[in-house]
């Protein structure tokens, strides 16, 4: 059974299938409508229904409250249609920035590397296709035997002509679904299905701003894109990568940021430590990313600022950034939910753009 949805201010109509997500159908039909998560976690993409009747799904009781379901509003990454609809969105048009329709990929994982402590790159080879992006999306990862998908940051620089392998990085969590499978199942040449971009989380080449890349453990992934596209495309603005883990045995690419450091004047590698255990040799920085941040700069006024982690170090970041004068319309945010933040509600700070 399929149902027709309209989205307004656009007064766009597409077909959406009962099993289907509307956030699905909108992205698929190139009508790019604001979302993150795509798991009921975050709530950007919360919408009013003017007309006709959703089921809500898995939509976390914070992120949409009772009371807005009262009032008819929905998350779209986990509403699904129960007859013709009529939404209100928040359709917003970004000068100078094209997004590409999302599509389903089958890959064959070609290389593991076990990069760091429980961290694992993926590198996948697209078998049917090549998958255009923007630096800094992500595609979701379907788990074989179940109905269920996980959400990865693409770490492959984006071309020109459409990416046939790309690289992802992926925190081992205790207990989750994903994390079973590609460390405990996935093996080098297996198959996988996968669709994608997704995400709003992208790097903005037309502003002439000094950049802070901000990232926590694997948050690093989008923006390891976003650097690797800002170099190749020319960019000549500072830019500073601020790259916080635990320990030594959490970090990894320093290889890769301290070649693009050697070779490009304009841009500044900083990792750092939460913790330095007694085997550790390191003389670099010692603390949590907002706290180095705030001991390099005191005034952020003039940057453009990228954050990617956890939802704890995404808030402290942004909290340092908007105490040193840097507010919402210059800061880009992607946020690594997990199942238990869709359970609690995370942690949330502020109003922030992309998101």
């Amino acid at each position: 059974m399929r149902y027709k949805i309209k989205i307004e201010p656009l007064g766009v109509e597409i077909s959406c299938g009962e099993e289907q997500t509307i956030l699905d159908a909108c992205l698929r039909n190139g009508v790019w409508v604001p979302h993150a998560c795509t798991h009921g976690t975050c709530g950007t993409c919360k919408s009013k229904v003017l007309k006709g009747e959703v089921d809500f799904g898995l939509a976390s009781n914070f992120a949409l409250m009772d009371f807005e379901r009262e009032e008819g509003y929905a998350l779209l990454c986990t509403a699904k249609p129960k007859s013709d609809i009529v939404i209100e969105a928040d359709v917003e048009v970004e000068e100078g920035i094209e997004f590409y329709p999302v599509k389903d990929f089958v890959g064959k994982v070609i290389d593991i590397d076990d990069c760091a402590r429980d961290t694992r790159k993926l590198f996948i080879e697209i078998v049917n296709d090549k998958i255009f992006y923007l630096a800094g999306q992500y595609i979701q990862l379907y788990i074989p035997g179940t109905d269920q998908n996980r959400a990865y940051s693409i770490a492959s620089r984006p071309l020109g002509e459409g990416n046939s392998i790309i690289e992802l990085q992926i925190k081992k969590v205790p207990g989750g679904l994903g994390s079973k499978y590609i460390f405990d199942e996935l093996k080098q040449g297996d198959r996988v299905k996968f669709a994608g971009p997704f995400g709003r989380f992208v790097l903005r080449k037309n502003f002439d701003n000094p950049m802070l890349f901000l990232a926590g453990g694997t948050g690093l992934a989008p923006i390891k894109a976003m650097i690797l596209d800002a170099i190749e495309s020319g960019v000549k603005q500072e830019m500073y990568l601020f790259h916080g883990v635990r320990s030594t045995r959490d970090l990894y690419d320093q290889d890769v940021f301290s070649r693009i450091e050697q070779e490009n004047s304009n841009f500044h590698y900083i990792p750092a430590l939460s913790e330095k255990l007694p085997e550790d040799e390191w003389n670099g920085e010692l603390g949590f990313v907002h706290e180095v941040l705030e001991r390099k700069f005191q005034k952020f006024s003039g940057f453009k600022a990228y954050i990617s982690g956890p939802p704890p170090m995404v808030d402290a970041c942004i909290k340092v950034l908007m105490r040193g004068r840097l507010f919402a319309e210059d800061i880009y945010v992607e946020k690594f939910f997990n199942e238990k933040d869709r359970i609690t509600g995370g942690s949330k700070v502020g109003v922030v753009s992309r998101i």
